[in-house]
């Protein structure tokens, strides 16, 4: 049974975890570093557990200690009790769920362990918003995908706000890092992938025309909200998608775009 410790000083080092939760340049730098995340919201925090995340400890205010009586019964991570007023202090920001957990990362997968049995890959590259991240793993999750790989610069999934906005689907989904861009995406073709990179553009292919359900194995290429994919990697793609557009719409934004794509991947996959 986890420890529950009330705590009434901000700078108790015990809380160091959370402090600067708002500092972006500075908990991007210090999560992976220190190898923890932090999960927010009752809903987040069980759904991190359920993956097998190891917790160091919760950060707690009194009206969440009930609603989080059976995880703390379960926890040898000591749990702070704090007020609300206290935990915006730490934090920076106001708590709106009122529970915080500081989560042990795990060692991530290689690029080629995922894609051994994986058959639908999202690929990113330079997706450095963190709520675009988080709603592409959402989608990702809900439509099938296997697996996410990562350019070497695009943003944290485990941050914050990935987390916050994909519910916990960032536990779902497994990614793994591509080291050498866009070289690496030769090894994915190597795995048996055609990787098909979506793009506005007017040369490309409609999705209903490509028909990527009917392929064996796709990886799904998408870029930074605005750039788009570079032009190294639509040079690296075996083909261009689109989604087709109405009303002088020209483009969506990169968390919509991905899951309308995701469902005409996935969609009449064939089984394993």
């Amino acid at each position: 049974m986890a420890d529950l410790i009330t705590v009434e000083d901000p700078d108790d080092p015990r809380l160091a975890d959370y402090t600067g939760l708002t500092d972006v340049e500075l908990r991007r730098k210090r999560e992976p570093a220190e190898g923890l995340f932090i999960a927010e919201g009752e809903k987040v925090i069980r759904r991190a557990k359920e993956a097998g995340y190891e917790m160091r400890s919760m950060l707690l205010s009194a009206k969440w200690i009930d609603v989080m009586r059976d995880v703390i019964d379960e926890l040898p991570a000591p749990v702070y009790a704090v007020s609300p007023e206290l935990a915006e202090r730490v934090t920076g920001y106001h708590v709106h769920r009122g529970a915080l957990a500081s989560m042990q990362r795990k060692p991530l997968p290689t690029a080629g362990e995922l894609l051994r049995s994986a058959r639908r890959v999202v690929i990113m590259e330079s997706v450095n918003d963190h709520t675009n991240i988080g709603a592409i793993f959402r989608s990702a999750a809900a439509l099938g995908m296997d697996a996410v790989l990562l350019s070497p610069d695009c943003a944290d999934p485990l941050y914050r706000r990935s987390v916050k906005v994909s519910m916990g689907a960032v536990f779902s989904v497994p990614y793994a890092r591509l080291e050498t861009w866009p070289r690496d995406l030769d090894s994915v073709r190597e795995a048996g992938f055609t990787l098909l990179a979506l793009t506005p553009d007017e040369k490309a292919r409609t999705l209903d025309e490509a028909a990527p359900h009917q392929m064996d194995r796709v990886a799904l290429m998408l870029g930074a909200e605005g750039d788009g994919l570079s032009t190294q990697a639509l040079v690296a793609a075996d083909e261009w998608v689109r989604i087709p557009m109405s009303h002088g719409v020209d483009s969506l934004n990169v968390g919509a775009a991905a899951a309308v794509a995701f469902y005409a991947v996935a969609t009449g996959r064939p089984e394993s």
